[in-house]
């Protein structure tokens, strides 16, 4: 009974060590900020309501927008998730806070990449997705916070692979929120 425990511990943590692993090569080039107004006590912020979402991408040959995923719906889904980790509660009317975001990718984007054959830096396009999520006060309307994550934006991506990076931004957006 000891040996079949051993073996399914060391099974459990081969594969929790799997799981970890690809999650951070799968999100290890996404990069997150946030800033919150000092001034805030977000403790006192109880419900929230959505004000608006936008996802801004030009992309007419169907290549960087997902096909299967509605991309509104899963940063919704993972806002609402983590802000009722906070105690809130959406409402539809009357709220403390108002939540907007908007999504796009800049299809423009350079950066400094080594070329594998002279391993020399070369300027290159690498399209950039940025996500963008902000908290206003009701009552003032000024903002609260905001979170930014930026990663490069690759092709042909798998919806758990776009759920995954989605899911991370978010979250490591709102560890970012004061615990005030």
């Amino acid at each position: 009974m000891n040996a079949l425990r051993y073996v399914a511990t060391v099974i459990s943590s081969l594969c929790l060590v799997f799981f970890l692993t690809s999650c951070a090569t799968v999100t290890q080039d996404i990069k997150v900020e946030a800033q919150a107004d000092p001034k805030v006590s977000f403790s006192g912020y109880k419900n929230y309501a959505w004000l608006a979402s936008a996802e801004i991408l030009y992309d007419p040959e169907g290549q960087w927008e997902p096909k299967d995923i509605d991309i509104d719906s899963e940063v919704r889904f993972i806002v609402n998730r983590e802000l009722r980790k906070r105690g809130m509660t959406e409402v539809t009317s009357n709220p403390d806070m108002y939540i907007a975001f908007a999504a796009g990718i800049d299809m423009s984007s350079l950066d400094i990449k080594e070329n594998p054959e002279a391993k020399e830096p070369v300027l290159a396009n690498i399209p950039k997705a940025g996500l963008v999520i902000v908290m206003a006060d009701a009552e003032t309307g000024f903002l609260t916070w905001i979170g930014i994550a930026e990663g490069e934006a690759k092709a042909e991506r798998s919806e758990e692979e776009i759920r995954t990076r989605i899911d991370y931004a978010v979250t490591q957006m709102f560890k970012r929120i004061p615990k005030n």
